[in-house]
């Protein structure tokens, strides 16, 4: 029954996702605005890449920044299949160890932040979760990332570290869809990042667990090979990776790499 109930969307969203951009938007794969460049962006960097592409609007007066947020596998299929991207932001090296591979960059990607895994429940806590090893509970129902996206990646690289295996409700394409299924009440629980736990506050309670720390994932973001402004490319890559970047990601509870 819960295995029926699992879906993997990776394909819906990449047919799906929205290009939603500080100042306007398009659809996924079209080409690029005049004076702009399109960010493709892991979903968990969504609050903060926003707040740093209102910035650099601000510091380059006439250039907008574009943002693709999705599943950063999602995101690499995108890029191989033709859609326009200058800046591609992942969250795990494995995602965009395939970008190089594909020949998709043009600059050596840079880790610029790390992230951890914790527990997300409803406020109330019906079903009791208190540590990883309650979400194996049979009577609790469980969301997860699915096994391609970094998130999911994480997941079963705990699972594999304690031994306790999880059967989930259902697998989703990114970590954003996980917290959208515990705020709306349809699981009892999820694995998020400890940053997409803290932009939702009053919405889920979180339960941190020591085991997350065997599963750190690290953000490299790089300049995409056909970029059609590589210079705003290179100079967004830089407010990222620089000293205000990194104080914008860590206040959302970002690590360092």
């Amino acid at each position: 029954m819960r295995r029926a109930r699992i879906v993997i969307a990776a394909a819906a969203a990449a047919i799906t996702t929205v290009l939603a951009g500080c100042s306007g938007s398009t659809q996924a794969g079209a080409g690029p605005d005049a004076d702009s460049i399109t960010v493709f962006a892991a979903a968990s960097l969504r609050s903060t890449f926003t707040e740093l592409g209102r910035r650099f609007e601000e510091q380059h007066p006439g250039t907008r920044v574009l943002f693709n947020f999705a599943g950063s596998s999602d995101l690499v299929a995108q890029l191989d299949q033709g859609a326009h991207g200058d800046v591609f932001a992942s969250a795990d090296t494995a995602n965009m160890t395939k970008a190089v591979r594909a020949g998709l960059t043009s600059s050596d990607p840079v880790n610029f932040a790390t992230n951890l895994l914790t527990i997300v429940v409803p406020p109330d806590n019906p079903a009791s979760i208190r540590s990883f090893a309650d979400l194996a509970r049979p009577d609790v129902e469980v969301v997860v990332c699915a096994p391609q996206v970094p998130c999911g990646t994480a997941t079963r690289k705990i699972e594999d570290a304690t031994g306790v295996r999880l059967s989930p409700v259902s697998e989703e394409s990114s970590v954003t869809d996980v917290l959208g299924k515990v705020v709306t009440g349809q699981a009892d629980a999820g694995l998020v990042y400890v940053t997409d736990a803290a932009g939702a506050v009053g919405k889920v309670a979180s339960v941190d667990f020591p085991e997350s720390a065997r599963a750190v994932n690290t953000y490299p973001l790089a300049v995409l090979k056909d970029s059609g402004d590589p210079g705003s490319a290179a100079q967004f890559a830089a407010l990222v990776t620089g000293p205000e970047g990194r104080a914008v990601l860590a206040e959302a509870g970002f690590g360092t790499p």
